[in-house]
């Protein structure tokens, strides 16, 4: 099948999503805008060692309780441990290479972070993909994926691994459960080596995000920089394919591609919806303490107040 055209290459942004000095590496919105994205909305690209102590209490979060309505979100660990609480009473880590998801729906209030000793680098992402209005108020749904359940693929003649987030691909289905029909793939790419890609029919956008080392060249356009976004125009059903050459050094690609949604975003913060009036609504629902509205009957926020039998 013929390569797809490169419609652009743009160049990660540097975000502070914590409100500190804490940084992070955005390949959108911050390099491709969220028209051109759709419906993929943020993804965030982070590594570092870790600075402070694992968390000395359970009811501990360095990303401390904050709410998520209208998206789904993935929070996949290349190295490191995750850990998580929810407001459906989750409370779980996972070790790396590993993931959770959320679909977030009407609503999910959750913390993550503190399962580091310091000196260990953690290296991940953290995935926002947008939801059809319709399914927006849907009832909240979880998954942690460990290692052992998100194995990688060898690619031919010894190009690398492949490791399928979302979506079929290589003969594996992806466990990140998205509504929106998404592929979302994780290349580690050996150096030296060439590798040729069709992404699924019926998606429309295709983006990848070079977020380690570079490469030799992608459809024919060379020298690709470590911290690139390429934006295809996955639009044909005859033009689905990209080929990679790599340099002499490894580098990690990840693919996203995804069916458009086409509807209008009101974005505040970790709420997405359709109009600015739905966002007010949320509001005052999270002043009212009225948010989420599925949740346990229980102070998910303190592990002591957990029913017993969990």
């Amino acid at each position: 099948m013929a390569s797809m055209t490169i419609n652009t290459i743009a160049k990660q942004g540097i975000t502070r999503p914590f409100g500190d000095s804490r940084t992070v590496n955005q390949a959108f919105p911050a390099a491709i805008p969220s028209e051109h994205s759709d419906p993929f909305l943020m993804c965030d690209y982070f590594e570092s060692v870790q600075s402070t102590n694992k968390a000395e209490h359970a009811d501990d979060f360095p990303v401390n309780w904050h709410p998520h309505r209208g998206m789904d979100i993935a929070s996949y660990l290349r190295t490191g441990t995750g850990r998580h609480g929810d407001s459906l009473g989750n409370r779980e880590t996972f070790d790396s290479p590993g993931m959770q998801w959320m679909s977030v729906g009407s609503g999910v209030e959750h913390a993550e972070g503190g399962a580091n000793d310091v000196g260990t680098r953690v290296q991940g992402f953290q995935i926002w993909i947008n939801v059809p209005s319709e399914r927006k108020m849907d009832d909240p749904r979880y998954g942690t994926v460990p290692n052992k359940d998100l194995p990688s693929v060898a690619l031919k003649d010894g190009a690398g691994t492949a490791r399928i987030l979302a979506g079929d691909a290589l003969g594996v289905r992806g466990p990140f459960e998205t509504v929106q029909d998404v592929q979302m793939i994780d290349f580690r790419l050996e150096k030296g080596s060439s590798f040729e890609f069709n992404i699924q029919k019926g998606l429309d956008t295709a983006m990848l995000y070079v977020y380690e080392g570079g490469l030799k060249s992608v459809n024919g356009k060379n020298e690709i920089q470590e911290g690139s976004v390429i934006l295809f125009d996955a639009t044909s059903d005859e033009h689905r394919g990209f080929i990679i050459q790599t340099q002499d050094y490894n580098s990690g690609v990840m693919l996203f591609a995804g069916k458009k949604l086409k509807e209008p975003i009101a974005w505040h913060g970790p709420i997405v919806m359709n109009t600015q009036e739905q966002i007010r609504e949320t509001m005052k629902e999270i002043s009212f303490g009225a948010f989420p509205p599925k949740r346990v009957d229980w102070d998910y926020k303190r592990i002591s107040a957990f029913p017993k039998e969990l």
